[in-house]
């Protein structure tokens, strides 16, 4: 799909990925190349709205518009399911206002019957509602379309260095419940692997129709293969298949994502074409990075190992194994109570991304940044100000707290599954149109 998010086709024919069509919902297993693992094992109920198979997830969301002339072998109910996706997700930024229609083919460029055919398909299992009139402005009144947020839910799983939380949120991304409890990541693989499960489980049984879970953690990781590396301070992580297990375990498609990759993806909705840089604080340091409206993992999905660029050549050791690590000494700052001494590291490392990457923003989180928000937003700000002075930038880059709560990285998780139901779309990777 192109960054507009238009698919140039006059039927329900398409290409990217999708999900949501119950044609597209059958039995699959195996790992798509976006990086979810898990059989289709029909826990969707009536919906229609299915998990994303692997069919779907393997496909590339940003791929260019395929003419209809080039449509001959491919797979059309695959690009059916697009088009469903594509809709749904406008549907979805839209919110309480709703969307017309008329507006879904005027930001698609699919024609008013195949908008019908597929609108009608996504009202049949649930998904979309008709809402109301719009108010005549010369023709006939416009129907209003709005997403169903309770016809499927998916859960977000937050594994930190010493507790898990897991949230079920609703198909708007809202919190239905939560769970959190103290876990400790270096107890074992196989003990964190069952202290997951046990936190899981509770809210498969609360939420009908759960889709999927996203799992998130500290990195480094390979998210196309579900696999933690070396995650700091605990090596026994490296290599192990943990998405595929608790795949194998819940039977449920399962994504596996660094923890400040989870909380941008979560802030990225409604982003548009914004770039910025997510700063999480907690156990550790790190970041999430979202450029021009899409999360950016890099080529080997390394991206944001923000805490570990070197910034005092021979200073404190890191337990990364490196001296003078941002995250060390941030970290021993906040060991002493110095909160201003922590921001102070905090904002010379913002600058470096401010520096690299010319984002047009900075936003903060984690547990370390909740228990101190005023001096950590002073403090990096007025490292961003100097900066700015330096340079001759007439504004510096704005610093803010990140929106979301003490759940934000497993909410931010939980849309790492609904990301396939409303796949390269506006407000989550590369936008399209953002409508209301």
């Amino acid at each position: 799909m192109s960054s507009s998010g238009r698919v140039q086709n006059s039927n329900e024919s398409g290409t990217g990925t999708g999900g949501g069509s119950g044609a597209d919902t059958g039995r699959t297993s195996g790992t798509g190349a976006d990086g979810v693992s898990g059989a289709d094992t029909g826990r969707t109920g009536g919906t229609g709205a299915g998990r994303p198979s692997r069919n779907d997830t393997a496909r590339t969301p940003r791929q260019a518009p395929t003419p209809a002339a080039a449509l001959h072998g491919v797979n059309l109910a695959a690009l059916r399911s697009h088009n469903a996706a594509l809709l749904l997700g406008i549907v979805r930024a839209a919110g309480d206002n709703g969307v017309s229609r008329r507006e879904l083919a005027a930001h698609t460029a699919l024609t008013p019957q195949a908008i019908s055919k597929i609108t009608a398909r996504l009202r049949t299992e649930g998904l979309l509602v008709e809402a109301g009139r719009r108010a005549s402005t010369g023709g006939k009144p416009a129907t209003v379309l709005r997403l169903v947020p309770g016809a499927a839910h998916a859960v977000g799983l937050h594994l930190d260095r010493d507790r898990a939380t897991a949230v079920l949120v609703d198909l708007a991304g809202a919190p239905v419940a939560s769970r959190t409890l103290p876990l400790d990541l270096g107890a074992g693989t196989a003990a964190v692997v069952e202290s997951a499960l046990g936190e899981v489980a509770p809210l498969l049984a609360t939420g009908p129709n759960v889709l999927g879970v996203g799992v998130a953690m500290p990195g480094p990781l390979d998210h196309t293969t579900g696999v933690p590396h070396r995650v700091t301070g605990f090596p026994d992580w490296d290599g192990f298949p943990l998405r595929d297990t608790l795949a194998g375990r819940l039977g449920l498609p399962v994504v596996l994502d660094k923890d400040t990759n989870a909380a941008a993806l979560g802030l990225c909705r409604g982003a548009g074409g914004e770039s910025f840089a997510y700063l999480h604080v907690g156990t550790g340091l790190g970041a999430g990075l979202v450029l021009g409206g899409a999360l950016y993992r890099g080529g080997r999905t390394g991206a944001g190992e923000f805490g570990h660029q070197t910034v005092q050549l021979d200073g404190v050791p890191c337990g990364c194994g490196a001296h003078g690590c941002l995250e060390a000494l941030c970290l021993a700052a906040l060991s002493r109570g110095d909160h201003a001494e922590a921001a102070r590291v905090l904002g010379t490392g913002a600058a470096n991304l401010v520096g690299l990457l010319d984002i047009d923003r900075v936003l903060l989180g984690g547990r370390a940044v909740a228990a101190a928000p005023d001096a950590f937003v002073r403090g990096v700000a007025a490292v961003l100000a100097e900066r700015a002075r330096r340079t001759g930038d007439p504004e510096p880059v704005p610093v803010a707290l990140a929106a979301g709560g003490a759940d934000q990285v497993a909410e931010g998780a939980a849309e790492l599954i609904l990301g396939q139901l409303f796949g390269g779309v506006p407000g989550l990777t590369p936008g399209g149109p953002k409508i209301g």
